[in-house]
C-alpha cells in the first residue's frame, strides 16, 4: 500500500510540473516506479498509458490552437504506432541490465536536450520526399525505443521536426500528437502480455489526469517553462548517475 500512495503522489507532482513545460512524463515514471519496487514489466506500460493521460490535454490545447501539422506530423506518427509494439513485445526478452543502462543512457541525452536544445526554424522548407523519409525514420526510432523502455520519445521528434522546418510550437504540438498515439500503442503492445495491476494502473492515471490539469492551470500563471526545464534536466541527470552507478556496483 506505501507503493501505492507514494506513486500516487509522485506521480501527481511530476504530471503538473511536466505538463507546465508541455512535456510527458513516461522517462521519469519508469525509473521512478522501479526505485519504488515495481517491475520492470509493470512500470513501463505503465508510464506509457501514463503519457497518454498526460500528453491528452496538451494536445487537445495544441489542436485547439492550430498548432499541429498534419503534413509533416503523419509520416511519423504512423509508423512510430507501427513499430511501438514490437519494442513492447521485446521488453520481456532483454537482459534487465541492459534495459536499464539503455534508459539511463536515454535519460543523459533527455537531460542534455532540456538543458541545451534551443529549438529554430529551419530557414527554408525540403522537400516532400525528404519531409517523409526523416519523420517515418525519426517515427521508427521513437516508436521501437518508446514500446521498448516505456517512453514517448519526443526528445527525438523535436529536433528533427524543426529541421523540417517547423515553427518550435507547431513541433511541439505535432510532437505531441504523435507520442500520445505512439505511447498508446506501446502500452496496448504490452497489455496483451497481462503484466498489469488494474488497481495500480487506475489509480496512476487518475493522478496523472489530476495533476496535468493542475500543471496546465499553473502554465497559465506564465511560470517559467525554460527554468523548469533545466530543474527536470538536472534532475534527470541525477536519476540517470544513480542508475548508472547501482548497474556498476
Amino acid at each position: 500500500m506505501t507503493v501505492y500512495i507514494v506513486s500516487a503522489v509522485l506521480v501527481f507532482v511530476f504530471s503538473g510540473l511536466l505538463a507546465m513545460a508541455g512535456l510527458g512524463a513516461a522517462f521519469l515514471f519508469v525509473p521512478l516506479f522501479y526505485y519504488l519496487g515495481v517491475s520492470l514489466a509493470e512500470a513501463t506500460p505503465t508510464a506509457l498509458l501514463l503519457n497518454v493521460v498526460s500528453l491528452l490535454f496538451a494536445t487537445i490545447t495544441y489542436w485547439r490552437g492550430h498548432l499541429i501539422n498534419l503534413r509533416v506530423g503523419l509520416p511519423v506518427l504512423i509508423v512510430a504506432v507501427i513499430l511501438s509494439p514490437f519494442g513492447a513485445r521485446l521488453t520481456p526478452y532483454v537482459d534487465k541490465n541492459l534495459l536499464l543502462a539503455m534508459f539511463a543512457a536515454f535519460l543523459i541525452f533527455a537531460g542534455f536536450m532540456m538543458l541545451f536544445f534551443k529549438p529554430k526554424k529551419r530557414g527554408r522548407e525540403l522537400n516532400r520526399a525528404v519531409e517523409v523519409g526523416a519523420g517515418a525514420s525519426v517515427g521508427g526510432v521513437a516508436g521501437f525505443l518508446g514500446g521498448l523502455l516505456g517512453i514517448g520519445g519526443g526528445n527525438f521528434i523535436v529536433p528533427v521536426l524543426n529541421w523540417l522546418g517547423l515553427d518550435p510550437k507547431i513541433a511541439a504540438g505535432t510532437t505531441a500528437l504523435v507520442v500520445v498515439f505512439s505511447s498508446l500503442s506501446g502500452f496496448l503492445g504490452h497489455a496483451t502480455m497481462g503484466s498489469l495491476d488494474p488497481l495500480f494502473v487506475t489509480l496512476m492515471a487518475i493522478m496523472a489526469a489530476a495533476g496535468s490539469i493542475v500543471g496546465a492551470q499553473l502554465m497559465k500563471n506564465k511560470l517559467s517553462s525554460n527554468q523548469l526545464k533545466k530543474v527536470i534536466g538536472v534532475l534527470l541527470w541525477l536519476i540517470a548517475a544513480k542508475m548508472i552507478f547501482d548497474l556498476l556496483k
